[in-house]
């Protein structure tokens, strides 16, 4: 018999889609996929080749639980560098991707019934962690009217005395929201005020837009810097989503919690992946500059065929990120039908808003090459018309 917890944890739609639609290519079809959220760009040659050498030489055995040291003095000095947070080897923990770094964040701070605050729209996985400790996701409602965005104003009137955490995403999925600095230190001096642990996520960090600068939350001040888990990784900046490699930086507290749950849970991570990630912190600049540029250049593309199919389908400009999240209220279908109609008849994946939160939403990721994203544009077009 399935524990109740296992029962209440609902499936992955975006791993659903996916499936569905490799299913589909395997049988020969030509689909267009903009389901998967991963860079389509290999890992950079660098990177691989630490692999490589870390194998050749067999760095093959365990590591310390949270990570080996040179890589966690890596981390600190790229928290420092990039974002203005000090901390020491003590405040790392390096796991087995961003997403096991949050998960183990939620299981130390969450107890039974303890309630987590949730900006809606949301990553699909963030409602299932908060459920899998025992605790209560509370949704924080957004619309396109505020930018998909909370403030201090909104989270007041969600927060009870069983709140305990705030989950906030920039640059975030599935939306490509961007929370400017104003922003999030007014959001900071409400957890600082109310004593409300945030869990930053910030993996899509590098994939910015438009000129603007990330800024991460915990950075404002000592008071909100305690009550921070900022979580990072290396798989959507360095293209190293199989890697699995994540890492957290949080007040040596929390950080020892979440190194003796990872020694009874995961024990390290990769120690192959680990000195690879050290490779990734040599490149420069340049290389995430140019990455940014496809993708804002598939962006702007993509924008400008939705726009002409104003009336059937909305959108936000996302900011970062690699996704669009389309508005299809003006289909008068839901975000299921939607996905399983166009994936049947059209050929074309995406993701259902549901998941996120948002059923007249869905997700079209452009992690993707411009060919296929003007073949698949061309067919959601013709598609529509004919609707």
């Amino acid at each position: 018999m399935l524990s109740k917890r296992a029962k209440e944890v609902s499936p992955s739609a975006t791993l659903q889609i996916t499936a569905s639609a490799s299913r589909m290519v395997k049988e020969g079809k030509d689909v267009v996929a903009f389901g998967a959220g991963e860079p389509d760009f290999d890992t950079p040659v660098v990177i691989k080749e630490a692999g490589i050498k870390a194998i050749q030489a067999g760095f093959t055995k365990y590591t310390p639980t949270s990570g080996i040291p040179e890589l966690k003095e890596a981390i600190v000095k790229k928290l420092k560098d990039d974002n203005s947070l000090a901390y020491t080897s003590s405040n790392i923990i390096v796991s087995c991707g961003a997403k096991h770094s949050i998960y183990n964040a939620i299981q130390v701070l969450i107890d039974d019934g303890d309630e987590v605050l949730i900006p809606v729209p949301f990553w699909v996985s963030y409602p299932e962690m908060v459920k899998l400790a025992g605790g209560k996701p509370v949704f924080v409602p957004t619309s396109s009217k505020e930018d998909f965005k909370v403030n201090p104003a909104i989270l007041e009137r969600h927060l009870t005395k069983k709140t305990k955490v705030l989950v906030l995403n920039s640059p975030s999925n599935p939306c490509g929201v961007v929370y400017r600095a104003n922003e999030l230190s007014a959001i900071a001096d409400l957890c600082v005020k109310h004593n409300i642990y945030c869990i930053s996520d910030e993996i899509y960090e590098k994939i910015i837009f438009d000129g603007l600068k990330h800024v991460s939350i915990a950075s404002f001040s000592d008071a909100i810097k305690k009550l921070t888990v900022t979580v990072n990784g290396f798989s959507k900046s360095y293209s190293m989503t199989g890697w699995r490699l994540g890492y957290l930086a949080a007040e040596p507290e929390i950080a020892a919690a979440i190194s003796n749950l990872q020694d009874h849970s995961t024990s390290n991570p990769s120690s192959i992946t680990q000195r690879a990630a050290l490779a990734a912190f040599s490149l420069d600049e340049k290389f995430f500059s140019d990455i940014r540029n496809i993708f804002q250049e598939r962006r702007d593309y993509i924008i400008s065929r939705l726009d002409k199919m104003k009336g059937k389908i909305g959108y936000k400009k996302p900011e970062g990120a690699f996704y669009i999240f389309c508005d299809i209220s003006g289909t008068k279908m839901d975000s299921f039908t939607f996905a399983k109609r166009l994936l049947e008849e059209k050929l074309v994946a995406l993701i259902p808003g549901e998941p996120f939160g948002c059923d007249d939403y869905v997700r079209l990721s452009f992690a993707t090459s411009m060919e296929k994203i003007k073949k698949g544009l061309d067919r959601i077009e013709e598609w529509l018309v004919k609707l």
